[in-house]
C-alpha cells in the first residue's frame, strides 16, 4: 500500500496489508480440505494472506514463533498478493476454506450473514484484549454477532519532505490537530513547494506547467484521503439512516472542487496523467523531490523509514474540525476449522504488537485502546527508529481523538455502491466537469435504493 491511489487497490486499504502488485500468486490447488487430519498428531491449520515481501516475511515469522509457542499447532501459510478476492471465493464455493484469512468488509458481511464465519463475541469475557478494542475496529454484522476487528488499525497523514520545506524557507506543517492548517494555508505552501524546470512557482510570471520538476502535494482519489475532508466540513458520506447521501450538499461539492483545483487551478498537485499508471512510490517520490507533500496512509512509514530520507509527518489541513479517517479489513476465521478454540488462539497471536515487528516497523497500528492512552503500551510499538518524534501527536493522538472509520468499513451494499461512486469521482479527478456537474447526479442515483442503512457499530 505505499503505491499512489489505484482503484485496483481499495480491497487492500480495507484490510491493512502492505501491497505488491503483480506478484506470482501461490496455486489454490494445494488447499487441503479442513476434514484431512493433521500428520505426526499436529492440528494443522492454514492462514491465507496477502502483502508485500516484506510482510510475507514477517508472518512467516510469526507463525513460526506461534509454533514454538504452541508445538502442537502447525500453521501453513497460504501468501496471496494478488486477485485475493477471485481465489478466495473459489475456495468458499469448493468448501477448501482455509482456517483463518484476511477479509474485506464486504465479503465478510456477506459470509457472515451466510454462517460461514466465526462470531467472535462470545470469546470476549474469556479474551479481554478482544473485547477492549477500539470501538470503529469492530466488524458486527447482526446483534452481539462479529466475524472480528480489523487486522491492524490504519489512518491518514500528511507526509512531507524536510529539505523540500528548507530550500523554500517554510516551517513545517504543523503535527497536532489543534494547529492544523486551514485550506488556504495549505494551498498557500503547496504554492511556493511547486517549481518548475527554472524555479518558478505557479504564482509567478513565467511558470511552465507542462514543466514542472517538483509538485506541492499529491492526493490520490479515494475515501481515504477525501472522506476526512468531508468530515471536516461538518458532513457525512451519507445522512444518519445511511438511506439518503450528502455529496450533493455545497459543502461536499467544494470539497471535491477544492481537490480539482489543486490540478486544475492551482496547479501545485500533479493530474492523473502527470502522475503516471505507473507511478513510483510516496517514499521513491518524496525522496527524488518529485513531491513536497503527500496525504498517504500510516502504512506508508515502514518504506519511508528504510528509504534513507529526511521526512516528518503532519496532521491533514482542516475545514474547521481536524479530522483523520481509520481503516483496515480484518481477519476472520472460517466456521469450518476443525479447531476453532486453536484459530481464536492464533488470531489473538497474530495482531499482537508483542508478538508481530509489523507495529513497530511502521506498517501496522494497534487495535486494542490501551496501545493509545498507556504511556508504557505506546512505547512498546514507537519507541523505535521507526517512528519519528512527531509521531505522537501526529498519529496516535490524531487518531484517537480526531478520527472516525470509514464509511467504507460500515454501509451497506458497498461493492455495489463502490461501482457507482469511483467512475464518477474519475471523471471529476480527470478535470472533465466541476464538481457539481458530477456529484448532483451521482446522488441520483446513490439515492435510488443503492443506500440501504449501516451494519452495527456496537454489539447490541
Amino acid at each position: 500500500m505505499t503505491q499512489p491511489w489505484k482503484p485496483s487497490r481499495r480491497d487492500l486499504l480495507r484490510v491493512g496489508g502492505l501491497a505488491t502488485a503483480g506478484a506470482a500468486a501461490p496455486s489454490l490447488v494445494g488447499c487441503e480440505s479442513q476434514n484431512d487430519s493433521g500428520s505426526g498428531g499436529d492440528k494443522d491449520m492454514q492462514f491465507m494472506f496477502w502483502g508485500s515481501i516484506a510482510e510475507k516475511k514477517a508472518i512467516a515469522a510469526m507463525l513460526t514463533q506461534f509454533k514454538r509457542e504452541n508445538p502442537s499447532i502447525t500453521v501453513k501459510p497460504l501468501y496471496t498478493p494478488a486477485d485475493f478476492d477471485t481465489k478466495l471465493n473459489t475456495l468458499v464455493a469448493s468448501n477448501r476454506t482455509p482456517d483463518l484469512t484476511y477479509m474485506n468488509s464486504g465479503m465478510g458481511y456477506r459470509l457472515g450473514e451466510q454462517g460461514k464465519l466465526v462470531n467472535l463475541y462470545p470469546y470476549f469475557d474469556k479474551y479481554p484484549d478482544l473485547a477492549n478494542r477500539l470501538p470503529g475496529s469492530y466488524f458486527w454484522w447482526d446483534t452481539n454477532k462479529t466475524y472480528g476487528t480489523q487486522s491492524a488499525n490504519e489512518s491518514m497523514q500528511l507526509f512531507y519532505s524536510k529539505p523540500a520545506f528548507a530550500d523554500a524557507g517554510l516551517d513545517l506543517p504543523p503535527a497536532e490537530a489543534s494547529q492544523a492548517w486551514n485550506w488556504d494555508t495549505f494551498v498557500e505552501n503547496a504554492y511556493k513547494l511547486t517549481l518548475d524546470q527554472s524555479g518558478r512557482t505557479p504564482d509567478q510570471d513565467g511558470f511552465n506547467p507542462k514543466q514542472i520538476r517538483q509538485f506541492g502535494v499529491s492526493i490520490n482519489w479515494w475515501h481515504g484521503t477525501w472522506y476526512p475532508l468531508l468530515l471536516s466540513r461538518g458532513i457525512d458520506f451519507a445522512d444518519e439512516a445511511a438511506t439518503t447521501t450528502m455529496l450533493d450538499t455545497p459543502e461536499a461539492i467544494q470539497v471535491f472542487q477544492d481537490l480539482a483545483d489543486l490540478m486544475y487551478k492551482h496547479r501545485v498537485a500533479p493530474t492523473p496523467t502527470q502522475l503516471g499508471n505507473n507511478a513510483p512510490s510516496t517514499t521513491v517520490q518524496l525522496k527524488t523531490r518529485r513531491l513536497a507533500m503527500v496525504v498517504d496512509g500510516q502504512w506508508t512509514l515502514l518504506d519511508l523509514s528504510q528509504g534513507k530520507l529526511d521526512f516528518g509527518i503532519g496532521v491533514l489541513p482542516s475545514h474547521g474540525t481536524p479530522m483523520t479517517v481509520t481503516m483496515g479489513g480484518a481477519t476472520a476465521i472460517f466456521a469450518s476449522t476443525k479447531y476453532e478454540q486453536e484459530a481464536v488462539e492464533l488470531y489473538l497471536f497474530h495482531d499482537n504488537p508483542e508478538k508481530v515487528d509489523l507495529f513497530s516497523n511502521g506498517l501496522w497500528m494497534p487495535l486494542e485502546t490501551k496501545y493509545y492512552t498507556d504511556q508504557a503500551s505506546i512505547d512498546l510499538w514507537t519507541k523505535n527508529d521507526a517512528h519519528p518524534p512527531e509521531y505522537r501527536t501526529a498519529v496516535v493522538d490524531y487518531t484517537l481523538k480526531n478520527s472516525k472509520v470509514t464509511f467504507y468499513q460500515k454501509l451497506k451494499n458497498i461493492d455495489a455502491i463502490d461501482k457507482v461512486l469511483t467512475p464518477a469521482l474519475q471523471v471529476l479527478q480527470q478535470g472533465k466537469k466541476p464538481a457539481a456537474e458530477v456529484l448532483r447526479p451521482l446522488a441520483q442515483k446513490l439515492n435510488n435504493g443503492l443506500l440501504k442503512g449501516t451494519y452495527p457499530t456496537k454489539a447490541s
